[in-house]
Parts: structure tokens; C-alpha cells; sequence
């Protein structure tokens, strides 16, 4: 067993971010990289909404420099995913899947969310070429372009009316006949002339040479007047949802429906002391880098203050 005063899981913008604030306060901390190192960014070509970066910077090497600067104040950092934890009473126990179990003063909960795709293999084909889980992170790449959303809540109208003031059209891709959204983001939809939905409508593949060209779609699939055709796109954007990776956390803090882990207002506190989360595995509104790297700060400075408060510093 491994003994340490923080123990970070998960490596996006708030993990690293996190790090840097932990060994900045002279704190030993421990970050471990989980099954994606920097997290969704990069799967990211370009980022161009993040501070500091005036021309853009790409997603794995602004990663790359969150996680160097981690390194440059202490931080140690391993490759591993945590597969089991124990927060039934500090000092807390997490099992990595190598066997290594860590015992931690604090422990930041920083292991984010993925994006659900349909699992058609060119989703993996096109990635960062066409094919994006972020409106907001990538829809300035298809200004005046013809883009498609796939999805029929509330996250898939939101993005398609965000689309809608960037791209000359935009095509909602909804599997049933009716949108499960809210009476207001149908409106929204609805009365947004750019945006055409396609009720019962599925996409079974992707086309293009050097990115997304188009989509292969299928109407009303299984039924006799089942249809199938091309659509041109430049792109296509996921809107069915995030899976918060909370999993091994889930008895023992509180989440919501989902799994989002729920923390006191306007804090990382998770409710347990010394246990904080950060990024995207608490936050199902916004999903942004630079809202997660806040986060990280903020539990960065919570576990300095407990540790502290404790006398365990």
C-alpha cells in the first residue's frame, strides 16, 4: 500500500489544473492518467476558445502543457485507471488496475465523462476530420457549411440552434417521430428556418475522402417504405448524450439520475470531507475546457484548506 496526501484521478484540464494549484501549495500529490491521458481534448484538433492561446493550439499539446506544468511543481504523475475505492472513512482507499492501492488524505474525483457515439466504425474513421461530440468546441470550423446533429432531447436542439448561427444549414437527425425536448427548445427549432429536422431517420455510415463529405442515412428503418440515401454534410455532430465516469464512486457519493456527481453549491465538495470533484464528471450543463480547469483550481484549493484545517499538512 501506497500512502499519499492527494491523490488525483483523471487527467483532462481539471486534473492537471487541479495538480498545478496541489503542488503549487507544497501538497505531494499523486495524478493517475486513466484510460484516456488529457482527456476528451485530444480527441480535439483544434482548440480555439481556451485563454491564452490567441492563434488556437491543439488539443493534445495544450494537454501536453497542463501536464508539464503539473510536473514542473511536484506533481507525480502515473499512466493507470482506478478500478475500485473505498471512501467509507478517511484516509481513503483506491485500488489501480495494476493492484497498487493508494491511501489518500484527499481525493480529487477528476475522471470526466464520455461522449456516447452510435459505434459506427467510421465515427472512429472521421474523428477530429468531421465527426465532433462539441458544438461549442468545434462548430466555428463550419461557418456557412452544411452540418447534421444526431439526437432529439434537449442537448441536440440546443446544439443545432447554436449550429444554426454559424453553419448555412443544419439537419437534425431524430431515430423516432417526435422530439423528446422541451416545449421551448422545439420552438427553437421549429421556427429556426435553417434548421430542417429529419423525424425516423438513422445514420448508418459516413463518406469523404479527406474528412466528412456526407452521411448515409436510412428512413424509417425496419418498416415496409424503409428508405435509404445520401445526405451532403460537412460535418456531423453527436448530441445522444454523456456517460459521467463515476462508476466506482457511485456508493458513496451522491450523483444524479445519470451519475453526474452532485457537489454542495458553487464548490467541489462532494459531501464527503477531504473527497472533491472536478471537470466534466460533475458537470452535465457546459462541458468546456476552461469551465473544468476552473473547477480543478477550485479543488485544488479546497484540499490545501482541509489539509490544513486538519493539521495533516
Amino acid at each position: 500500500m501506497e500512502k499519499t496526501k492527494c491523490l488525483i484521478i483523471g487527467s483532462g484540464p481539471a486534473g492537471y489544473t487541479a495538480a498545478i494549484y496541489t503542488g503549487r501549495a507544497n501538497i505531494p500529490t499523486l495524478l493517475y492518467e486513466g484510460l484516456q491521458p488529457g482527456g476528451q481534448l485530444t480527441t480535439t484538433t483544434e482548440v480555439e476558445n481556451f485563454p491564452g492561446y490567441p492563434e488556437g493550439v491543439d488539443g493534445t499539446q495544450m494537454m501536453d502543457d497542463l501536464r508539464r506544468q503539473a510536473l514542473r511543481f511536484g506533481c507525480e504523475i502515473r499512466s493507470g485507471m482506478a478500478v475500485q475505492a473505498d471512501l467509507s472513512a478517511a484516509p481513503y482507499h483506491v485500488t489501480i488496475e495494476d493492484g497498487t492501492v493508494i491511501e489518500a488524505d484527499t481525493i480529487i474525483i477528476a475522471t470526466g465523462a464520455t461522449a456516447k457515439y452510435l459505434g459506427l466504425e467510421d465515427e472512429k474513421k472521421y474523428a477530429g476530420m468531421g465527426v465532433s461530440a462539441c458544438a461549442t468546441c468545434d462548430g466555428f470550423f463550419y461557418r456557412r457549411k452544411t452540418v447534421a446533429v444526431v439526437g432529439g432531447g434537449d442537448t441536440a436542439c440546443e446544439e443545432a440552434t447554436y449550429l444554426a448561427g454559424l453553419a448555412a444549414k443544419v439537419y437534425l437527425v431524430v431515430r423516432k417521430n417526435y422530439l423528446r425536448a422541451s416545449e421551448i427548445m422545439q420552438k427553437r427549432v421549429f421556427d429556426n428556418p435553417k434548421i430542417e429536422v429529419l423525424f425516423e431517420h438513422n445514420v448508418e455510415g459516413l463518406f469523404g475522402t479527406d474528412g466528412v463529405e456526407g452521411a448515409h442515412l436510412v428512413k424509417r428503418l425496419g418498416q415496409p417504405d424503409e428508405t435509404h440515401y445520401d445526405l451532403a454534410i460537412d460535418g456531423l455532430f453527436l448530441a445522444i448524450g454523456h456517460r459521467p465516469n463515476s462508476d466506482i464512486f457511485r456508493p458513496y457519493v451522491q450523483t444524479d439520475e445519470t451519475g453526474y456527481i452532485l457537489t454542495e453549491a458553487g464548490t467541489p465538495r462532494t459531501g464527503i470531507p477531504g473527497v472533491f470533484a472536478a471537470g466534466d464528471v460533475c458537470d452535465p450543463h457546459y462541458r468546456q475546457a476552461i469551465i473544468a480547469a476552473g473547477s480543478g483550481a477550485k479543488a485544488g484549493l479546497e484540499v490545501d484548506r482541509y489539509l490544513s484545517a486538519k493539521g495533516l499538512k
